[in-house]
């Protein structure tokens, strides 16, 4: 028991990238509450700041049950998670101030490790998974809202609500691009040129990614190897050790033989 609770401690006091990944969003999302709540915004504005923090909730409750079904001590996580999932609820903007605890939990734990890199760096499976999600759902957020501002109100434009400025960022950052909605404004054709860079350089490492991990031994085998390396070496020095050994007792026993076959001449010539 006392060692699955210190197994829980140390799970739940070590920085990880989707920690320090989830700290970002809950910046963003904090932000995204706060113009809902105070901002005098658009219709079509405010619903897509809802569909994107929607989104964000779903991302924190998926997050949430994965460290509950990976935690080995359920009560003690849930115990200390619980406001992570109070956060999480959509719908209810009043518990998503409860995301700033998130946020001081994390800031928390960079004040407390000697590094923030070192961690993260160390998990490298973890923090490109990590920067990939949080990339993902900040391109495709800042770049439906962008676009639905700046073709608002512009002549010939064929973006005018949520669903569609979603949509056509979506497959803009995809680099799809089928034509049915797309700017018209010069700001809107800047905004659509980055969000292009930005997909094909997002898709580019999805490729270096999934390439690394098919083609790169995994690092638990190498391990592994290097565990049963390891033991090899052991027993070869262990049998080395145990022959050498024999090889001393044979020679002591033979000179034991000897002196006391020389020991019965003496005898036998007195």
């Amino acid at each position: 028991m006392i060692k699955s609770k210190r197994w829980a401690t140390k799970n739940i006091n070590s920085l990880n990238p989707f920690d320090f990944a989830m700290m970002i969003l809950s910046f963003f999302s904090v932000i995204i509450v706060l113009a809902l709540t105070f901002g005098k915004l658009e219709p079509e504005t405010y619903r897509i700041l809802l569909y994107i923090d929607g989104g964000i909730c779903f991302v924190f409750m998926s997050r949430f049950f994965w460290g509950l079904f990976k935690a080995r001590n359920k009560a003690y996580y849930w115990r200390h998670h619980w406001i992570d999932f109070v956060a999480s609820i959509p719908a209810i903007e009043a518990l998503r101030i409860a995301r700033v605890f998130q946020i001081l939990r994390v800031i928390r734990l960079i004040r407390t490790s000697r590094s923030i890199f070192l961690p993260l760096l160390k998990q490298k499976k973890q923090a490109t998974l990590a920067s990939l999600l949080l990339a993902m759902v900040l391109i495709l957020a800042n770049a439906s809202v962008l676009i639905l501002i700046v073709e608002s109100g512009v002549d010939g434009a064929n973006i005018h609500t949520a669903e569609q400025a979603i949509w056509w960022a979506l497959v803009t950052i995809s680099t799809v691009g089928y034509g049915d909605f797309y700017p018209v404004s010069t700001l809107g054709h800047v905004i659509g040129g980055i969000v292009i860079i930005s997909g094909v350089s997002f898709f580019g490492v999805i490729s270096g990614y999934m390439a690394s991990v098919f083609v790169s031994p995994d690092e638990s085998s190498e391990r592994n190897e290097a565990h049963q390396e390891a033991i090899k070496n052991e027993l070869e020095n262990a049998l080395l050790r145990m022959e050498a050994n024999q090889a001393k007792m044979e020679q002591n026993q033979i000179a034991m033989l000897n002196e006391i076959a020389k020991l019965k001449t003496d005898l036998s010539n007195k």
